[in-house]
């Protein structure tokens, strides 16, 4: 057992390692046969963890998946304009090992020294989670956040209720001819929601969305959704019905499958990502199908196709940020549109830095800019709802 590896490895949660000391540790960390006494110390600090006196940082079980994600696959956050990763792997797994102990140690030790540094990282500043508005074909709007389980409201045979879990659920009592009876669900920043359409589709909606349908889902022989920010959507099988996707100048259909559209208007392109099934992709005269595993691209005009990391798409349907090999400023908006604030950039903040790591989306802004600082990739301060970064 190194010795020296464990003082720095605790001198670190500290917060208190010079800019050498900190080399030394990720050249112990880089060290092969520090693998196992590495993966010990992680884990003997989630297992002795007193939520009772430290605010949580990591969800139960994350703890363990990211150890394991440290230790099969490097993450490494450059300040530097590149785009491949050329650095040797042990030493960049060393520094994802670094990212956590730093996330990890802002809680850990110094608590009082710590309050002090995130106190300017918008330590307050939390998302709310589970919300939306649902507006009805009479205009009528409701607050689904503020409104009780059961029904909701009744549209000619599709009645509208909201179970006691918070989902909002359509079912189609008989048939109906209100083909007009546009309904729209819509998550403002910081939310996100559930929907079960009529058919049995289920639809995750991420924040700053909205989803447009017709009450009864059916119109002219298709399963129709217009969609404005991100969705997940699982489809239900209907091969009488194709199930269509419209969104920002794109258009998908599918018969019954699995997959992710990330359409924000802030967004250069839309990203649709295929895990089941299916899918086919049509954009002004292009057409393309994907296979799971895969993501087409397009911008209005033409498509791409490239293979595409499934687990970090829809990390946000399980609750975290997964931003491993990221556009720094595409994980910034994503972060800017969780907990609806506004990023301002320096001018020496380049456009092609790369973010790396992952944090659970319930904690709050502080610990979510503390991780990206803590690979030296910038600086941040926070001001009211605004987030100035640096270099």
């Amino acid at each position: 057992m190194d010795e020296r590896l464990n003082y720095l490895f605790r001198k670190q949660l500290a917060d208190e390692c010079s800019t050498q000391e900190r080399q030394e540790l990720i050249l112990l960390l880089a060290d092969q046969g520090n693998d196992l006494q590495a993966k010990d110390l992680l884990k003997d600090y989630w297992e002795t963890f007193d939520e009772t006196i430290h605010p949580s940082v990591f969800e139960s079980g994350q703890g363990d998946r990211m150890i394991n994600n440290i230790l099969t696959d490097y993450v490494y956050t450059t300040s530097k304009p590149v785009k491949t990763f050329s650095l040797w792997p042990r030493i960049a797994i060393a520094a994802a090992v670094m990212i956590v102990v730093s996330i990890a140690g802002l809680y850990f030790y110094n608590n009082n020294k710590s309050e002090q540094v995130v106190s300017n990282l918008g330590q307050n500043i939390f998302p709310a989670n589970n919300g939306a508005t649902l507006t009805l074909a009479n205009g009528k709007k409701i607050n689904l956040s503020g409104a009780g389980s059961g029904e909701l409201a009744k549209e000619g045979s599709v009645i509208i209720t909201k179970t006691a879990n918070g989902k909002l659920i359509y079912q189609v009592s008989g048939e109906t001819n209100q083909a007009n009876s546009i309904n729209t669900i819509s998550t403002p920043k910081g939310e996100t929601y559930q929907v079960g359409l009529p058919d049995g589709s289920m639809v995750w909606l991420n924040a700053a969305s909205s989803l447009t349908y017709s009450a009864k889902l059916v119109v002219d022989g298709k399963r129709s959704v217009k969609l404005d920010g991100e969705a997940y959507f699982e489809v239900a099988k209907d091969r009488r019905h194709p199930f269509v996707v419209q969104s920002k100048g794109q258009e998908v259909e599918v018969l019954g499958t699995h997959f992710n559209i990330n359409s924000y208007a802030d967004e250069p392109n839309v990203s649709t990502t295929l895990l089941e099934g299916s899918v086919q992709v049509s954009s002004g005269k292009d057409q393309k199908k994907i296979k799971p595993g895969e993501q087409a691209t397009s911008n209005g005009a033409a498509i791409a196709v490239a293979p595409a990391n499934v687990e970090q798409v829809v990390s946000w349907t399980k609750g975290d940020f997964h931003l491993n090999h990221v556009n720094f400023k595409t994980a910034m908006r994503e972060i800017a549109r969780w907990y609806d604030v506004e990023v301002i950039y320096d001018a020496s903040v380049p456009n092609d830095m790369v973010s790396g790591g992952w944090i659970s989306r319930d904690q709050p802004l502080s610990a979510v800019l503390r991780s990206i600082e803590s690979s030296g990739l910038v600086k941040f301060k926070v001001k009211d709802r605004k987030i100035y970064v640096t270099q």
